[in-house]
């Protein structure tokens, strides 16, 4: 050993390690190790074949040629000078120790070994062995101490050629294990695979093939983003457009990664409770995460090599040596914040991929859910909290990404500059030490407070979109209602409590950040402080490398809070995600909770009817079944909607389900659809399945989307189908045909369109169970007779089974079988004959049914009806109108273009107060002076010996409601309630918290950089030569930049909207897309706007990595620059010293920040721009056209006294170039009539509903009411003062005393009066009574019951004027008779306008009005024009009745 080590211990010396057991031991052994364990793999591999994959994609090829060439023989070339310099050191008499010979030969051979390895067949299963792979990884830890001494050393060539080469040798573990990864990455997590994948095998083929494949880049372009540069150059000279982003990779591709919902599968099949999706994403991707943050560990490692260079540089300064020595270590600060900006971008990089491709698989999840999900399940969420599942608590999920590499990274920083800090001041740091432990308490107890407040904000968050989602859905109604107000204020009761909780943690924010903020204050002056008392002299080398370490804590001590904060939300959104993900999904088939043996009756024997049925005799099976519509785990504390029903539904035949209001219909449908829970006996459906549902879901889309739902188009049944179901006469009429676009909700169609047109995309799907929930109640009587006879009895259906829930008396009496539903149970079952003999034949009032000769004299045979049935079908339709109305939804949403405007800005600074902002401003100032005045006073030393305010910004809010609900109706129609919805939830939320939160980054940074460039002109005079060509630059650099970076937001908020508006859709009709199995079809469609949203993302992830990048490599010219006239000024080139020592350490350690602030400043200030948008994108709808409030006159507090109703001459146009909706419509309704409106679908009925409501402006004429023009009051006392009921029942969520009147200005008394009088008293005292919770997804009522309590409402109002828009159309026809002689008796001295399908209801009216193509065609009293065989309304009247009197007969 005296050999090896002459001059040196063997172990300890007074410092620490000795050389000898450093080179010896930990390098020479260390090698020997390595070299042994890989010869020893060698041999024992040497007979195994090729270990390469046939296939190998370009991202492996390039690790693979780095790990095995370029990293090995940059470090051989390492180790070849390295042992050059010790022969050269020989040479000059500085003889080398033994052990240092040992080592540095063995480094060598270790290198050689590898890359002769490299050559070999199987050389994967040598250098990648498991054991290597760790040990490539802890190998260059052992070397630590080496550099330790290296540095107490004053050879600066010695220390970078070490740590050039420690480096080479982290790059190749990092290589080595990347590549092990990569090859195994094929091997995934086994599930159970009887659940079904994400996305049929259909679609994930596309995924190779698709039109999203991303361009083969080089090495270089990856590494500079050189790739962006045809999307910069593009955005440079014109607005953009989707098509000119960069294209998505692969792995970003939604259709192409499902590994998520893979892992979740295998979650939810773990035996436990409580599921975490944070482990499932920790399965899906916690290799690449894991990686990811080997490189943030190599990138932090960096960051701690410019203070100890700037030290060696100002030591250099001060003692002077050889100017050789100088220089490389002027260059090396420079190519040390390269190599940073480099690996600092490349791990950004790689990062926000992960987070792009982990947001679309959560966000795919959730839509997945919610198209499997059934309604009893989706029960337990609002509608409001799930759309917030979609729109916030899927990317707080993903910004874990950031926050669990920061929770240990940031205490790695901090550990190591407290040790480095050490280095320099020995045990002085530890007073600032104590410091920041007791600050950790504190921060704890924020956190915790942070985290309840933002739980708190959250639930307020759901209930305030949920609220706004319901006021935009039914807006319509709203503005009819005169409730705008209303719910205004019941919104901003929301928004307050959300705010009071938002203003809670932002409070607390400002709390948390001001101790961390002023922690390296408090650090510096403790540390200087104890050590000037300790006895010690600061010198510039140690105060300055001091002040570095102390930068360098500023950066992680002030993101610690946010990082903090940012696990906790993401903590709180994966466990609400977590909770709805676990719900059980949809499932058709309830055989298996079947106890007992099933006997199949046959029905041709116990029905009497004669059909041939398939080999299965019954197409649904019922035994003893229970079923709720809640999903909680305990059944006795539910009350079954469904009770013991027992029921077959046999094949092929046409089956009516009949009952009173509430008696179980819907829910027996919905039953056989699985979208109820059974609780007792068993279901069982057999056969594909269509469904239309009794309030008909239409997507926006073409009238051809809408019946195909994703089928292939078969022109002949296509025709048949329209023809069928009435609409081909509909559609011939509407401008661009069956391509016409309809709205969203499809809310320019007319309630029978609606109806018609889903029923026309069941029948085309040719299954073979019809389900149809009282398809025929919103449509005219004839039209009714048509579709019945065409479609449901037609060749189209008849071998199939359909089952009709109705109070279509021609539909019961065509029925082979009817079913009695009464309370939830099955009362009765048999024919239509046994019907009529029945006690319950009272539902339909068959026995009251016909009309006598007298009043249909001329009476026609059936065939003549259908004839004339036809021409009426067959007439011009006036509902191109309203079609062509909306065409402009069709369009994509309107972006602006050019810079976000001044006056933005302007109207932001309004909004949160001039004062305020004037305050923020000094505030800042103050600030970044004292900051600066405290560096400048310490380097005056040496040479002679804090968090701004916050504030909130929520005023936007009560504006944009505001203007919102002030809208014209034609605003909703061209703008879907998705796109709306938007301003209310993501531009909102980052108007709320992330604008504010940018704006304070910015303005720190910019103060910040004003700072650094008055400090560095004091300090260094040379750097003024650089100011202004460096800002020159800098200013082309971030214009290029910006005028993509505001179209690239744009476009990122554009192909947002798609998302929440195809959500919100499939929310509504999600019943109907299982029905009909196209759950992939609609699966396909989301992945198409998330793909697209994928690619903006994307396309602004790498532009702004683009930017950084060169905005980093900028900044190490100035520092370089900076370091390097320091150095030639030292040594007297120029005839002025550039500075002393102090001011000279005070301009390097202020240049070198500036790397990571001019990026962020850019980085902030585009940030802030792209946050703008969204205060642009509000106030957008802020300036939207406005309906006129006020009016030239006030009329008297008891308007209308009478009910004079008068139209004289009144035209309405959609729009200017379109028909007129009302032609000149003149008639005059004196006070007390009951007045009954009738017309074919699109006759022009609602237009006049609209246009005396004013919901649209009339273009001609006037509208009188008791002799007061309508035009001339405002439009909110004039809705107020009328009384309607419309024809889709409106409940919004609330008591049901709320609902009634929502003013709170009607005594109990009478509410239960009118409830009597409705019929309906009964049911809501068994339910609870009048505070009983609505509920939008607990099926509180059924459509025909929540129309009775429209009615209550409408009669509670006691307008003289009083609009019924067949509001009986879904009850029963013996209600329906009952509620028209409540309305008669109680309305008496009322003016009732009713618009009316059934004849039967307008029969004892005093008037009748009949509209066609918007022209009053005949008027007068109904049982008059009843006896004129020439009549319109005696057509009607045959039309309707035909089919029941011959069926009666």
């Amino acid at each position: 050993m005296d050999l090896l080590c002459p001059n040196s211990p063997y172990v300890w010396n007074e410092t620490g390690l000795s050389p000898c057991f450093e080179n010896l031991v930990l390098g020479f052994g260390a090698n020997v190790l390595g070299i042994s364990v890989v010869i020893a793999l060698a041999l024992a591999k040497r007979n195994t074949g090729r270990a390469e994959p046939s296939i190998m994609n370009w991202q492996l090829a390039v690790v693979e040629k780095m790990s095995l060439h370029v990293v090995p023989a940059v470090g051989a070339c390492l180790c070849f000078y390295n042992i050059f310099l010790l022969i050269e050191g020989s040479y000059k008499g500085q003889r080398a120790e033994y052990h240092e010979w040992l080592y540095k030969v063995s480094q060598l051979f270790s290198w050689a070994i590898i890359v002769l390895v490299s050559k070999f067949e199987n050389w994967y299963l040598i250098v990648c062995n498991l054991f290597l792979c760790f040990w490539w990884i802890a190998k260059p830890l052992l070397e630590i101490p080496h550099l330790q001494t290296v540095f107490s050393s004053s050879k600066v060539k010695t220390h970078l050629m070490e740590v050039l080469s420690v480096a080479t040798e982290i790059m190749f573990g990092i290589f080595i294990t990347t590549l092990k990864a990569m090859r195994s990455s094929s091997i995934i997590r086994n599930f159970n695979s009887v659940e079904d994948p994400l996305i049929s095998s259909n679609i994930d083929n596309k995924c190779s093939t698709g039109g999203l494949e991303q361009n083969s880049c080089s090495f270089w372009e990856t590494l500079t983003f050189k790739f962006a540069n045809s999307m910069l150059d593009l955005g440079a000279q014109k607005q953009l457009d989707f098509e000119d982003l960069v294209q998505l990779p692969n792995e970003l591709v939604p259709s192409c990664h499902n590994s998520l919902l893979r892992c979740w599968m295998a979650e939810k099949c773990m035996p436990k409770t409580d599921r975490s999706l944070l482990i499932a994403m920790f399965h899906a991707y916690g290799w690449p995460y894991l990686r990811l943050g080997l490189l943030k560990m190599v990138n932090d490692g960096i960051g701690f090599l410019s203070p100890l260079i700037l030290n060696k540089l100002i030591q250099f300064l001060q003692k002077g040596s050889d100017p050789i020595h100088g220089y490389i270590l002027a260059f090396s600060l420079g190519l040390t914040s390269i190599f940073k900006s480099f690996m600092d971008t490349q791990y950004t990089f790689r990062l926000s991929k992960l987070r792009l491709e982990l947001r679309s698989s959560i966000m795919t999840m959730i839509y997945h859910k919610c198209l499997h999900v059934s309604l009893a399940e989706r029960s337990k969420f609002s509608e409001g909290e799930i759309q917030t599942f979609m729109s916030i608590d899927a990317g707080q999920t993903v910004n874990i990404c950031n926050s669990i590499h920061d929770t240990w990274s940031l205490p790695l920083q901090i550990g190591v500059a407290l040790y480095l800090l050490y280095t320099q001041v020995g045990y002085a740091f530890v007073s600032g030490l104590a410091i920041t432990i007791l600050l950790i308490p504190v921060n704890k107890w924020i956190s915790t407070m942070i985290a309840r407040a933002t739980e708190k904000m959250l639930k307020e968050k759901d209930e305030r979109i949920r609220g706004a989602g319901e006021l935009l859905m039914s807006i319509r109604i709203l503005k009819m209602y005169s409730w705008e107000r209303i719910f205004t204020e019941r919104l901003m009761k929301r928004r307050l409590l959300e705010v009071q909780h938002l203003s809670t943690r932002k409070y607390l924010d400002a709390w948390c950040v001001f101790f961390w903020a002023t922690t390296p204050t408090l650090f510096s002056l403790s540390t200087f402080g104890v050590f000037s008392l300790m006895g010690q002299s600061l010198d510039a080398a140690t105060v300055f490398t001091c002040v570095a370490l102390f930068n360098t804590l500023i950066s992680p001590l002030n993101s610690f809070p946010w990082v903090i904060n940012g696990l906790i939300d993401a903590v709180i959104s994966s466990r609400r995600l977590s909770k709805f993900l676990s719900c059980p999904e949809h499932s058709f088939d309830f055989g298996q909770s079947c106890d007992a043996q099933i006997t199949l009756t046959d029905p041709i024997h116990h029905f009497g009817c004669q059909h041939s049925l398939h080999c299965n005799p019954n197409m649904v099976i019922f035994q003893d079944s229970c079923f709720v519509w809640s999903s909680f785990d305990d059944p006795e504390e539910q009350s079954p909607v469904l009770r013991n029903v027992t029921l077959n539904l046999p094949n092929g035949l046409f089956i009516a389900i009949v009952g009173e209001v509430g008696s179980g219909k819907s829910s027996l449908l919905n039953s056989i659809l699985g979208e109820m829970r059974l609780i007792h006996g068993c279901m069982h459906s057999c056969g594909s399945t269509a469904y239309v549902p009794q309030v008909p879901w239409i997507q926006s889309g073409s009238v051809r989307d809408n019946i195909l739902f994703g089928e292939e188009m078969i022109i002949q049944r296509y025709g048949e189908v329209l023809h069928a179901c009435a609409l081909d006469a509909d559609i011939s009429r509407m401008a661009g045909g069956d391509l016409a676009y309809i709205g969203e909700k499809g809310l320019n169609l007319s309630g029978g369109q609606r109806a018609r047109l889903a029923l026309a995309r069941a029948i085309y799907r040719n299954s073979e169970l019809y389900l149809l929930d009282d398809v025929l109640s919103a449509v005219d009587s004839h039209v009714a007779n048509w579709v019945l006879s065409k479609a449901l009895l037609g060749p189209l259906t008849n071998q199939k089974t359909r089952v009709l829930c109705t109070h279509n008396a021609q539909a019961i009496a065509s029925a082979d079988l009817i079913v009695v539903m009464d309370k939830g149970n099955v009362r009765w079952i048999g024919s239509f004959h046994g019907f009529l003999s029945s006690p319950y034949s009272t539902i339909s009032m068959f026995k009251n049914s016909k009309i006598s000769s007298v009043e249909l004299s001329g009476e026609k045979s059936i065939a003549s009806d259908l004839d004339e049935i036809t021409s009426y079908m067959e007439q011009g339709s006036d509902y191109i109108v309203s079609m062509d109305q909306t065409q402009d939804a069709a369009e994509l949403e309107f972006r602006k273009e050019g810079r976000v405007e001044f006056d933005v800005y302007k109207s932001y600074a309004t909004f949160v107060g001039w004062p305020l902002v004037v305050l923020i401003a000094l505030s800042a100032i103050f600030m970044q002076a004292s900051r600066n005045g405290n560096d400048l006073w310490l380097s005056y030393w040496v040479d002679a010996r804090v968090g701004t305010d916050y504030t909130a910004f929520y005023l936007v809010h009560l504006e944009l409601l505001s203007k919102i609900v002030n809208a014209p109706v034609q605003f909703f129609d061209r703008n879907p309630s998705g796109r709306i919805l938007n301003r209310f939830s993501s531009d909102l939320y980052m108007i709320d918290d992330s604008l504010p939160f940018i704006l304070n980054i910015l303005l720190a940074n910019l103060l910040s950089l004003v700072g650094i460039a008055v400090v560095l002109s004091y300090a260094q005079i040379v750097v003024l030569l650089l100011i202004f060509p460096f800002w020159y630059i800098y200013r082309k650099i971030q214009f290029y930049y910006r005028s993509t970076s505001r179209e690239l937001r744009r476009l990122d908020s554009v192909s947002r909207s798609p998302i929440y508006s195809s959500f919100t859709e499939t929310l509504d009709g999600s019943s109907t897309i299982r029905a009909l199995k196209s759950e992939d079809f609609f699966m396909a469609k989301f992945s198409k706007h998330v793909a697209l949203y994928q690619k903006t993302s994307y396309s602004e992830i790498t532009a702004s990595l683009w930017l950084s990048l060169r905005l980093q490599l900028l900044a190490a010219f100035i520092i370089s620059f900076i370091a390097l006239m320091a150095v030639i000024g030292n040594f007297g080139d120029f005839p002025f010293k550039l500075g002393t020592p102090g001011l000279v350490g005070l301009a390097l350690s202020y240049a070198s920040p500036i790397v990571s602030l001019l990026s962020s400043f850019l980085t902030s200030f585009t940030e802030t721009e792209k946050e703008m948008v969204s205060v642009e994108r509000v106030l957008q709808y802020i300036d939207i056209p406005q309906e006129e409030q006020c009016g030239s006159v006030s009329p008297h507090l008891d308007w209308p006294s009478h009910g004079q109703i008068e139209f004289e001459h009144v035209t309405l146009r959609y729009k200017p170039s379109l028909p007129a909706a009302l032609n000149n419509l003149s008639f005059k309704i004196n006070a007390g009539l009951q007045v009954g409106v009738v017309g074919r679908t699109g006759a022009g009925k609602s237009s006049m509903i609209n246009a005396l409501f004013r919901l649209t402006p009339i273009c001609n004429g006037r509208i009188l009411v008791d002799n007061l023009n309508v035009a001339e009051v405002s439009v909110r006392e004039l809705r107020q003062s009328f009384a309607v009921v419309p024809q889709s029942p409106f409940l919004f969520e609330g008591s049901l005393r709320d609902n009634l009147d929502p003013s709170g200005g009607t005594s109990e008394e009478k509410m239960w009066e009118i409830l009597e009088k409705v019929h309906i008293r009964t049911l809501i005292e068994s339910a609870g009574g009048l505070d009983i919770q609505v509920k939008e997804s607990t099926f509180t009522f059924s459509v025909g019951q929540c129309q009775l309590i429209c009615l209550a409402r409408a009669l509670l109002k006691s307008s003289k004027i009083l609009f019924l828009d067949e509001c009986t159309a879904n009850v029963d026809t013996q209600t329906a008779s009952v509620l028209q002689n409540t309305i008669s008796n109680e309305c008496r001295g009322m003016t009732v306008i009713t618009i009316a399908h059934r004849i039967s209801v307008v029969l004892n009216m005093d008037y009748i009005l009949v509209l066609d193509n918007g022209v009053l065609v005949e008027q007068g009293n109904p049982r008059a024009l009843l006896k004129d065989s020439c009549s319109r309304f005696s057509g009607f009247a045959r039309a309707s009745y035909s089919a029941s009197i011959n069926s009666c007969d």
